[in-house]
């Protein structure tokens, strides 16, 4: 997935924001396969247990069984048809979570080759708080960061200045 560009800026402000919610003794259950951040979470100290890969608008047994305490889902929540079901079956009490928000000049993203590599949803963060609201957490802190590109034109002008990323950390109610 990240063959010609790593997202130094987006790990880099996810763990931080993690490392500041999150301690270290923590269990993590993080949606979503092994993938690169998971080594950056295990590399900081954190102990990280991923899901598998099954459809989890289809199939949240991960999360009823976890013993985790924590959840992240970085990235995850856009990808699906039904984010609510997923954050009401989380048993942890923590969450991390980060979506990308919905840019006003350009397009969903969807990969034409990569069935599962869509999105479903572009929050913006008043959406996706009420999304979690809604599910039965209390966001705690939230920030949000530019992802900005090295090419000529008004869209890479616009997302110098345009939030791209929304991360919280919320507990459950």
């Amino acid at each position: 997935m990240y063959e010609s560009h790593f997202p130094h800026k987006r790990y880099k402000n996810t763990i931080e924001f993690l490392e500041q919610h999150v301690t270290k003794d923590s269990k993590i259950l993080d949606l979503g396969v092994v993938n690169p951040f998971t080594q950056v979470m295990e590399d900081h100290g954190f102990q990280v247990q991923n899901t598998s890969g099954e459809d989890l608008d289809l199939d949240t047994t991960a999360l009823l069984h976890s013993d985790a305490n924590v959840v992240t889902a970085f990235e995850i929540f856009e990808h699906l048809l039904s984010p609510f079901t997923v954050l009401k079956d989380i048993k942890a009490d923590k969450l991390v979570a980060s979506v990308p928000l919905k840019l006003w000049f350009a397009e969903a993203y969807r990969s034409k080759t990569d069935m599962r590599d869509r999105h479903y949803h572009e929050f913006e963060d008043w959406q996706f708080d009420w999304l979690l609201e809604k599910a039965g957490w209390k966001i705690k802190a939230r920030h949000k960061w530019t992802n900005p590109t090295n090419k000529i034109g008004i869209r890479p002008i616009l997302r110098r200045f345009t939030p791209r990323y929304y991360i919280v950390y919320a507990e459950r109610i």
